[in-house]
């Protein structure tokens, strides 16, 4: 059924319905009835994209960025895995918290913002999708999502700021996709971070997946740290209570890990040396980019706010160097594209910039870690 939207009629609105306003979903109840994902036809990228770029008209248009490649003389028999990791900024927070003061209210505004996001996802195609601050799962990313092919999973804060904000969409927390038609789920673990022996509000998603193509095992995890400054020693507990696990679910790093996250660390912190040192043999995938390839960006968030401007490099890629080979990375906005306004703005939906990077299997797997 096609619902009318306004004055025209889209022949996607009922994908994008879900997300209207309170106000206009009770308006189209009788078509929301239908969107229960499971009983959806699948759902074209290409049309999806033309509907948030319909949306998006008056925008200005998204920012070009390249993918570098960073393949050494190394053959691969598999078609590469796409790995994205992102903060998109949780809605309640972008609008009620955060004070980016120099981001216009109508540039948060989510019937647009969320088509930034879309437009963003479907540009890249990732395999796997690893994001953070999401409060828009059961009504946005899972519906159309799923629809697109992947298998979704959702783990929410305990404790969410955004319920804090008036007009609140609940909770945020971690989501990860992956496409159904290239693996297999062989075991899924919600993670409630401990610090010090005690939980936090802090949370983390592990998956065991088998690539279809290769028959091979890999793990994949997401997760965000606990913000501001001050609280170093927290992350650093935090950050070894995820390697224990990981640890433990990888079988002491027999089978290949990729790890995404926002950290809310620099590169100076404890828990990103702990990361570095681990005895799962992590490798930070960005600093592959760097001219010696031992540095990491100088940015992946950018914004500013009451106190000033913040510019910081917090959101990484881990992967296992010795079973793993980054072929390729998306390269970052400089900071002529990103403008003086800082992120987010009317061009880009979120204050951290996405990372995104195709890996491969390493050819000799029983190489020695």
């Amino acid at each position: 059924a096609v619902c009318s939207m306004g004055n025209s009629t889209s022949r996607l609105y009922s994908v994008l319905a879900k997300t209207l306003s309170s106000g206009a979903i009770s308006q189209h109840q009788d078509c929301l009835e239908q969107l229960d994902p499971a009983r959806l036809d699948p759902l074209d990228p290409k049309d999806l994209l033309e509907e948030c770029q319909i949306v998006l008209q008056k925008r200005p248009p998204r920012f070009q960025r390249n993918f570098v490649n960073l393949k050494k003389n190394t053959a691969s028999n598999h078609r590469p895995i796409r790995v994205m990791q992102w903060n998109i900024l949780a809605q309640a927070l972008g609008e009620g918290k955060d004070n980016f003061v120099q981001c216009p209210m109508e540039a948060l505004k989510w019937e647009e913002r969320k088509c930034l996001i879309l437009e963003e996802i479907l540009a890249y195609k990732p395999d796997i999708l690893c994001l953070q601050e999401v409060d828009h799962y059961f009504d946005t990313f899972e519906p159309l999502l799923s629809r697109l092919g992947y298998q979704c999973t959702f783990f929410p804060k305990p404790w969410s700021p955004c319920l804090d904000v008036e007009h609140n969409n609940g909770p945020d927390g971690c989501a990860m996709f992956f496409l159904k038609e290239r693996f297999e789920l062989i075991n899924s673990a919600n993670i409630r971070l401990t610090a010090m022996k005690l939980k936090t509000n802090q949370v983390a998603i592990a998956q065991t997946l088998k690539c279809h193509e290769t028959g091979r095992l890999f793990c994949i995890a997401v997760t965000h740290l606990k913000a501001r400054t001050g609280w170093e020693r927290f992350r650093s507990a935090q950050g070894c209570d995820l390697l224990q696990n990981l640890k433990s679910i990888t079988q002491g790093a027999k089978i290949p890990l990729i790890v995404c996250g926002d950290f809310n660390a620099e590169p100076t912190e404890e828990v990103y040396r702990e990361f570095s040192n681990s005895s799962l043999n992590l490798n930070s995938a960005y600093k592959l980019l760097s001219p010696d390839g031992q540095s990491e960006p100088p940015y992946t968030t950018w914004k500013i706010r009451p106190s000033g401007e913040c510019r910081h490099t917090l959101d990484y890629i881990w992967y296992s160097q010795h079973a793993l080979n980054v072929n390729s990375a998306l390269g970052l906005l400089t900071e002529e594209q990103i403008g003086p306004n800082r992120l987010p703005s009317f061009n880009y939906p979120s204050d951290h910039l996405s990372l995104v990077c195709d890996f491969s299997f390493n050819q000799d797997p029983d190489r020695l870690l």
